[in-house]
C-alpha cells in the first residue's frame, strides 16, 4: 500500500475556497481521507504563517491553528509576515514546501505526495520529486495549469469535489 504525505500550502488553499466554493469552513480530517482515497498516510504538513498578534483576524487564525494541532498526524508549519509598503507578505513558507517534499523524498519516506496548491512555482519541486521515483498527485483549483501538466495526477478542488467536505 501506498504511503502517502500531504503537503498544505494554507494560504493558497484559503483563498481558493473563499473563491470557488464561497466557504473557508473545510472538515480537514474528511479532506485528508478523500485524498488519501484509502490509502496510508505517513504525515500532513499545513503551512501557513500567522498573522500580527494586532490583527484583529489573529486570534480566530490561533484557534484554527490549534483546531489543526487535534488532528492525527498533522504538522503546523508557520512562516512569516513582512511589511511591504501598506501591506504584508507571507515568507518562508513556499521555500518550506519545496525543501520538504524533495528532502522527504528523497530520504524516502513517502512513496506519493500529495500537494495542495494552486501555485505553479511548485512545477520544479513537483518535477525533482517525480525524478526521485516518487509519484506526485496535486489537489488544485481550476486553472492551475502548470501544476496540472507536471503531476502525475491531477485532484480537481471546486464547488462540486469540495461540497461533502465543508463544515455545515
Amino acid at each position: 500500500m501506498d504511503r502517502v504525505a500531504i503537503f498544505i500550502d494554507g494560504s493558497n488553499l484559503y483563498h481558493g475556497l473563499k473563491h470557488e466554493a464561497h466557504s473557508t469552513k473545510l472538515d480537514f480530517g474528511k479532506f485528508i481521507e478523500w485524498l488519501l482515497a484509502g490509502r496510508k498516510l505517513v504525515r500532513t504538513y499545513y503551512y501557513n504563517a500567522p498573522l500580527n498578534s494586532s490583527d484583529a483576524k489573529a486570534k480566530d487564525q490561533q484557534k484554527f491553528f490549534a483546531k489543526l494541532k487535534t488532528i492525527p498526524y498533522l504538522d503546523v508549519r508557520l512562516g512569516r509576515l513582512e511589511p511591504r509598503g501598506t501591506t504584508f507578505v507571507e515568507k518562508g513558507v513556499d521555500i518550506a514546501i519545496a525543501v520538504d517534499m524533495v528532502s522527504m523524498a528523497f530520504k524516502g519516506h513517502y512513496d506519493v505526495a500529495v500537494l495542495v496548491s494552486s501555485d505553479g512555482d511548485f512545477s520544479v519541486a513537483v518535477k525533482a520529486v517525480k525524478d526521485s521515483g516518487k509519484h506526485v498527485e496535486v489537489a488544485c483549483f481550476p486553472k492551475s495549469y502548470q501544476l496540472q501538466d507536471v503531476a502525475d495526477k491531477s485532484i480537481p478542488l471546486n464547488s462540486i469535489s469540495l461540497a461533502a467536505l465543508l463544515c455545515p
